[in-house]
């Protein structure tokens, strides 16, 4: 008979080989680029044999992405862990706040990473298919959450996206703007985030044309 500590065991050891190859696989494509790196690579780095990489990843795109795809499944489950009566855009903000402004700030190794995803088209089509399968799950939890049906009802999957749109556009936004950065990684998600709480309000007049003076 098979224990559970056997059985947890064996999944912190799948867990933990699927976390090394994900690293193996992004450290690798940042050194040579994703054209020179083949699967064969990824699995003598992370000390497994090429099969054992088959029963993990579908790709080697797929191993690449697949640590951004980590913490959105980490949103999911934190999101999950709130209390069932707490507001949902109460929820969504303590729970997007808290993934990230409880890591330090990336420093130059993960933003290396994420420009190699955003300006490799085949990366960047692979982490939207990962961010769709996220988008269902975080969609059940809001459906769950809102007392909405999860199969016929707009409003969990339209959240849903808006949310992991959000954050996308918030660090594409804050890897991308010339200059010196005014507000920290975690300060820009968390804005996004609250303009969509808010449900996306205009900018203030002085805004904008204090944006219009920068750009003139």
């Amino acid at each position: 008979m098979v224990s559970e500590t056997t059985i947890g065991h064996r999944e912190r050891k799948k867990q933990a080989t699927r976390q090394a190859l994900a690293q193996a696989a992004l450290r690798l494509a940042v050194e040579r680029g994703p054209q020179n790196v083949l699967v064969a690579d990824i699995a003598a780095a992370a000390g497994v044999a090429p099969r054992t990489f088959n029963h993990y990843f579908p790709s080697k795109e797929a191993a690449i992405v697949a640590e951004g795809a980590g913490r959105a499944q980490v949103l999911c489950e934190a999101l999950a862990g709130r209390a069932d009566d707490e507001p949902l855009w109460d929820a969504v903000r303590a729970t997007v706040g808290h993934l990230f402004s409880s890591a330090s700030e990336p420093d130059r190794d993960w933003v290396a990473r994420a420009q190699l995803i955003k300006s490799t088209p085949v990366l960047r089509v692979e982490q939207q298919r990962s961010d769709l399968l996220v988008q269902g799950l975080l969609a059940a939890e809001i459906a769950r959450r809102t007392g909405c049906d999860a199969d016929r009802d707009l409003y969990p999957p339209l959240v849903a996206g808006a949310l992991i749109g959000a954050v996308r556009v918030a660090i594409e936004h804050w890897l991308t703007t010339p200059g010196p950065r005014s507000a920290t990684l975690a300060a820009t998600v968390m804005d996004a985030v609250q303009l969509l709480a808010r449900g996306l309000p205009e900018p203030a007049r002085e805004t904008l044309s204090a944006t219009i003076e920068e750009i003139t």
